[in-house]
């Protein structure tokens, strides 16, 4: 609250409430005013007369609202009613006295049937449904509902809008309040939607919005389907809109329809085919604007995407899809050939394009992603043929768009077709047109990224020789600068040993191009050498004395404004050239371009010039290049860069009905729709943000200790960023350096480099991170970005393990990461079952299952990533994490059940696993619950389940003693099963069957006396060695030395008839290096070796090597021997 105001503007507020009404006005025409000074007068007035008399306000309002003669007075009079009356901070309504709000109410309703002009009709509309929205519930306005029935039923059209415009609000807002009133309601929509009795369009299309609204906020499938015969109604308002020639109103029908489509589309399910059907008509109408004809191809691209709510629904109409692609096709053809873009001056890369054009484009992208290629390729093959036999060079080119488009939604069909594929672009290489040529190698440059990397395997002997002979249509720079950017796309996807047999050709052609006169062709020249390095690696060093003369020249004289982004681009390739050869033959080049780069981070700069953020990466990079030795520059580079990241994003927030526009086609403002309000952002500045996140975090990585001077000023700035809901590279870039900045200060302390700080610096880091990342997760959206701060957390509990003290982690956090998790399994268990219902919808398919199996890998990844997160804070804390495992168990064991994924099988035995290694004598208490899964899942279909399981029986077999001891019967029969599987030596058995070996080791050394040991341990023997599981190698055979040195009966065998078995095992064991054993392991072994060589018999000793392979025997003798 404010504080009581003072005796001069209680005066004022005195004669603004006062008896004379055109001071009350006066202060309502300032809050209008363009002056700054004179607005925020009146705003701190108008927030006084709300603070200390509210009553007399809104009676004031209501007044201004009957009485003013000035428009613009009322206008502003029920705006600010609204705003007193919505249901928020600043609501009104229940500090007014009960006659107050009995006026109000009836004044409302009063105004509401005498207004005469349309647009203070819908603002009092406006202003009664919030006011409702916060009261009906409650019964405070009994009289609402009747009153609405009497207008909506009454002969005044005007008054049937009115009832109509709050019914659709309320709807929106309290549609439970509206639920009984179902039936009533019902035929009020009917009467007002038909056209029998003569009803204007204005009252259909807000009959239309309220049954929108209505069907909408319905529950229950029966109660929807009420109101299946308003479809017919409702598309007539559309159809007899446009017979009408109102295309303003059927475009109003239109946007309520596609709500419909984008929220109910089952609903539309048993009409489907008819108002598909009508919907492409309207598309297909030519005699229609544009905008009209959009709004149709929305409609029906909205319900294709509708995947969630309607899986499978639209592929069951593959003559609509037909006819819809043929559509988006046909507006392709929209094109002129702009003479502008033959000249190839930036600005002009969309010449002749048109709104049609860029449309079709963008829905051909929507429509593959949402039906995906079964549907898709089979439509597209059937109508590109015609398309490119035609004469018409539009026809050719729209192909090659559509191509490009429709990859990456048909991607793996596309992948089984690719000899067809390629051979229809590369064809077009040669088409007379170079518009033509442009789409072919577009398409190229896009099927790289969305088919890549197969396309780069199976056809770069085709690709590359077409890109480049492109690359000489010096007639053509367009096409020239694109064949050089489709280079780049080619190279991503690209191995090294493909790219390097075409270096020389490649290399020597874009640096022909380097020295073009038309800039466009430099840069395309440019990032397709920065590319190609990045991608070659160190064999790039050949020609890197050839090309870095040139690209220092352009970072040096390119220095006017025309030249800016050539410049920029310089910069991106000298630091990915330098990347790629590596900081020996870099660094005398590296000195001189940081100088130039020290002079241009000095210099001002216009805000749409490229350089700063191309020179935020290009400083990155020189910095992964030099390592350690890039530290004298950090304080150059430090201070623009945290700049950057403070940057605070460029905001409109406007509501989602308001009338204030935001443009919506300009391309640098991203829309986004949060609740009721539409919120508009700078693109570019956002960009700006997370590239100077990311590069914090690179220089955190690669500094390591060297970034601690920056840690005080970093921290504070990326901690808030980690819930930064407007663009997700941000939040991404700020949960990866969190335990970047945890390990640059652990180290720093560990290795005296911390400015006379020690582990309370690190503690008092880690309790302002830990927190952070733990409410991000619980807030975050992205199931993505949720996995991303679990692997943060975990290696952030790691880094606070310090040799020296044990764990930094305090219980309350520990609490906080325990109590997260639980939400996290739990959010991931929900997600999974509305998929499952997904599943059981009338239309879904093996398409459709597709997409869910690769959503449900997802939530596979987190609960992987809950398993490591668990796994580590039960190895830093042992038995005292137990407390937090009983809670977590309820949440872990169900994920043994046979209903789960293999994955999730694995990954809840891992965590037992873990609990059984590091907790040892304290698990045993779990045995019971788990060891009877292990033993189980021992003989799992999947191998991975299998290796956990086994691996588990190990440990419980070392550390279970008696409790396992009745157990060991039923887990040799189960190790038996794994050991003895036909195809047990198969490489996806391999790890499996390597730790079932192990796990029998482990019986034969802590269970001898509950096992016949004469039989099994010849038996583990004769399975070893072990090469597949190169840990438990090490294991297994350390345990293999120590039973000869301690001559274990056993093994040895009744005569040492075992000892060649044991000899052979050690050669392969010594022959194969460090792989199989320690060194230590090793060196025991060649010991015991030269032992038997001393005390055994020479025949024993001559028939055991004979056993050997020939250059096993040559190994073993020139190291016994040496």
């Amino acid at each position: 609250m404010t504080a009581d105001p003072s005796h001069q503007q209680q005066q004022q507020l005195a004669i603004i409430l006062g008896p004379d009404p055109s001071q009350f006005e006066t202060l309502i025409s300032h809050l209008m005013s363009s002056s700054n000074e004179q607005r925020s007068q009146a705003e701190a007035l108008f927030n006084l007369c709300k603070q200390a008399h509210p009553d007399a306000l809104l009676l004031k309002l209501v007044h201004v609202l009957q009485a003013s003669t000035r428009p613009e007075s009322r206008t502003m009079s029920v705006i600010l009613l609204r705003r007193q009356l919505t249901r928020d901070d600043s609501f009104l309504w229940p500090r007014l006295s009960a006659s107050t709000q009995s006026t109000l109410k009836s004044t409302l309703l009063t105004c509401l049937q005498s207004e005469s002009t349309k647009s203070m009709s819908k603002k009092l509309c406006d202003t009664v449904s919030e006011l409702a929205s916060a009261i009906l519930p409650d019964n405070q306005w009994p009289e609402l509902l009747p009153f609405m029935f009497h207008c909506v039923t009454s002969e005044n059209s005007k008054l049937q809008e009115s009832a109509l415009l709050i019914f659709a609000q309320l709807a929106h807002y309290i549609g439970e309040t509206l639920v009984p009133q179902l039936t009533t309601l019902h035929s009020v929509f009917y009467q007002c939607l038909s056209n029998a009795a003569g009803k204007s369009g204005d009252v259909r299309i807000a009959a239309l919005g309220a049954s929108v609204n209505f069907i909408q906020c319905l529950t229950s499938a029966s109660d929807r389907d009420r109101f299946q015969d308003l479809l017919p109604l409702m598309m007539q308002t559309l159809t007899e809109a446009l017979n009408g020639g109102q295309e303003a109103t059927a475009q109003e029908a239109l946007e309520l329809l596609i709500e419909l489509a984008g929220t109910e589309p089952r609903f539309l399910r048993r009409q489907l085919v008819d108002v598909v059907g009508s919907m492409l008509q309207i598309a297909e109408a030519a005699s229609l604007e544009e905008g009209t004809r959009h709004l149709a191809i929305e409609f029906v691209i909205t319900l294709a995407e509708a995947r969630e709510r309607a899986p499978g629904m639209m592929r069951k109409l593959p003559q609509f899809i037909h006819r819809l692609f043929a559509i988006l096709m046909n507006m392709l053809l929209d094109l002129e050939d702009d003479p502008d873009w033959h000249t190839a001056d930036t600005e002009n890369e969309d010449a002749g394009e048109t709104s049609n054009y860029g449309f079709g484009q963008e829905c051909l992208d929507r429509l593959s992603i949402s039906l995906g290629g079964n549907t898709i390729v089979p439509v597209a093959s059937e109508l590109f043929p015609s398309y490119l036999v035609a004469p018409e060079w539009q026809k050719h080119h729209a192909v090659h768009i559509a191509l490009a488009q429709i990859a990456e939604g048909c991607s793996k069909v596309m992948v089984q077709n690719l000899e067809q594929v390629v051979s229809m672009v590369l064809n077009s290489f040669q088409d007379p047109h170079p518009r033509v040529r442009w789409a072919a190698i577009n398409a190229v440059g896009q099927l790289s990224t969305d088919l890549g990397p197969n396309l780069q395997e199976k056809y770069h002997q085709r690709v590359l020789p077409a890109l480049a002979g492109a690359m000489d249509d010096f007639q053509n720079p367009r096409v020239q600068a694109h064949a050089a950017s489709a280079v780049l796309n080619f190279s991503e996807n690209c191995t090294p040993d493909i790219l390097v047999p075409y270096l020389d050709g490649i290399v020597s052609k874009l640096l022909v191009l380097l020295q073009n006169g038309k800039q466009m062709v430099q840069e395309g020249a440019l990032t397709a050498l920065a590319s190609v390095a990045d991608s070659s690696q160190e064999q790039f060093q050949k020609y890197y004395d050839a090309v870095m003369p040139y690209l220092k020249a352009i970072l040096v004289n390119a220095n006017d404004k025309a030249n800016r982004m050539l410049r920029a681009k310089s910069m991106e390739c000298i630091s990915l050239v330098g990347m790629a050869v590596g900081k020996d033959k870099f660094r005398d080049d590296a000195k001189q371009v940081m100088e130039v780069l020290m002079s241009l981070q000095g210099s001002e700069m216009e805000a749409d010039d490229p350089t700063a953020s191309y020179m935020l990466q290009a400083w990155a990079r020189l910095c992964k290049c030099l390592g350690q030795d890039f530290l004298p520059y950090m304080n150059v580079v430090m201070p623009s860069l945290l700049q950057s990241a403070q940057l605070k994003p460029d905001v409109t927030i406007t509501s989602a009905d308001s009338d204030a526009e935001i443009d919506e086609d300009d391309e640098s403002i991203e829309m986004i729709t949060v609740g009721d309000k539409r919120i508009g952002i700078k693109t570019s500045v956002l960009e700006e943000k997370a590239t100077a996140c990311n590069m914090l975090c690179c220089y955190a990585d690669e500094l390591k200790e060297g970034f601690f001077p920056w840690i005080d000023q970093v921290a504070p700035t990326l901690v808030p960023l980690l819930k930064f809901y407007f663009h997700e590279e941000v939040r991404k870039a700020a949960v990866s350096a969190m335990p970047e900045l945890l390990r640059s200060a652990k180290l720093a302390v560990e290795k005296g480099q911390s400015q006379g700080h020690n582990e309370s610096y690190i503690k008092q880091l880690s309790d302002y991170i830990i927190p952070a990342l733990v409410d991000a997760l619980h807030k975050e959206p992205e199931v993505e970005i949720c996995a991303s701060i679990l692997d943060a957390l975990n290696e952030c509990v790691q880094h606070l393990l310090l040799q020296s003290s044990g764990p930094l982690l305090d219980e309350n956090q520990v609490r906080c990461i325990v109590d997260e998790i639980k939400q996290v399994v739990t959010a991931s268990s929900s997600r999974k079952q509305e998929r499952a219902e997904r599943a059981k919808a009338e239309d879904f398919d093996a398409e459709e299952g597709e997409l869910l199996k690769e959503e449900n890998e997802q939530e596979e990844e987190l609960f992987d990533l809950v398993g490591d997160c668990l796994g580590t804070l039960i190895k830093t804390f042992k038995a005292s994490f137990l407390p937090f495992f009983d809670e977590l168990s309820s949440y872990i064991t169900p994920m043994l059940g046979k209903d789960k994924t293999a994955e999730e099988r694995r990954i809840a035995i891992c965590i037992f696993d873990d609990i059984a290694e590091h907790c040892r004598e304290a698990a045993l208490k779990y045995y019971d619950t788990y060891v009877p899964f292990l033993l189980e899942a021992c003989n799992d279909e999947s191998s991975d389940v299998r290796q956990a399981a086994v691996y588990g029986v190990g440990l419980c077999a070392e550390y279970g003693g008696s409790v396992f001891k009745p157990l060991v019967g039923e887990a040799l029969s189960r190790l038996d099963m794994v050991i003895r599987n036909p195809n047990s030596q198969h490489s996806d058995n391999m790890m499996a069957y390597d730790n079932a070996v192990s796990a029998l080791g482990k019986i034969c050394q802590f269970h001898r006396d509950s096992i016949d040991a004469s039989q099994l341990v010849p038996a583990w023997l004769g399975c070893l060695p072990i090469k597949g599981d190169l840990i438990e190698a090490k294991v297994v055979h350390d345990q293999l030395c120590s039973m000869v040195e301690r001559s274990d009966r056993e093994l040895l065998g009744p005569n040492n008839q075992y000892l060649p078995k044991i000899v052979a095992v050690f050669a392969e064991v010594i022959c194969a290096g460090k792989d199989l054993a320690t060194e230590q392991t090793t060196s025991r072994m060649v010991n015991l070796l030269r032992q038997l060589q001393q005390t055994l018999p020479p025949s024993t000793l001559a028939s055991t090597w004979s056993s050997l392979q020939p250059q096993q025997q040559l190994a073993l003798q020139f190291i016994l021997s040496s």
